[in-house]
């Protein structure tokens, strides 16, 4: 990590473009071609929700975990625990790395998960910011 100056327009840019790929990647049909592709843009959209913290604080991380976990920090109410999106992580890593091709039941999990905890924590960000 390395600490730079606070940029919270920078932040909110951020934060702005994780919305609309996360409005773009739930849009697109639920099939063989496309489970990896959704998986890996869920994933982004809440890493780039991390980044957008660590940036609002003056902070540059190249580390994912550091961005995951920052994201986790935020309080939400939500159906689901927040700690799951570092299960998200790893299953994005099996794809890019491994060539894993997720299961029906992984992408419907990875969109359920969006559902459930991307605008809670977008609302709780915005405030911080």
């Amino acid at each position: 990590m390395r600490i730079k100056r606070p940029d919270r327009k920078n932040a909110s840019s951020i934060v702005d473009a994780a919305e609309r790929d996360m409005i773009f990647t739930l849009s697109l049909p639920v099939n063989e071609q496309s489970s990896a592709t959704i998986v890996r843009n869920i994933y982004e959209s809440f890493r780039m929700l991390g980044d957008a913290l660590l940036v609002s604080k003056g902070i540059s991380s190249e580390d994912h975990v550091a961005l995951i976990n920052e994201l986790m920090s935020v309080k939400i109410n939500s159906k689901r625990p927040i700690n799951l999106i570092d299960n998200m992580r790893r299953l994005r890593h099996n794809i890019n790395y491994y060539g894993y091709k997720p299961k029906d039941a992984e992408v419907k999990d990875a969109i359920s998960l969006a559902n459930d905890l991307f605008n809670p924590l977008v609302v709780e960000i915005r405030k911080k910011l």
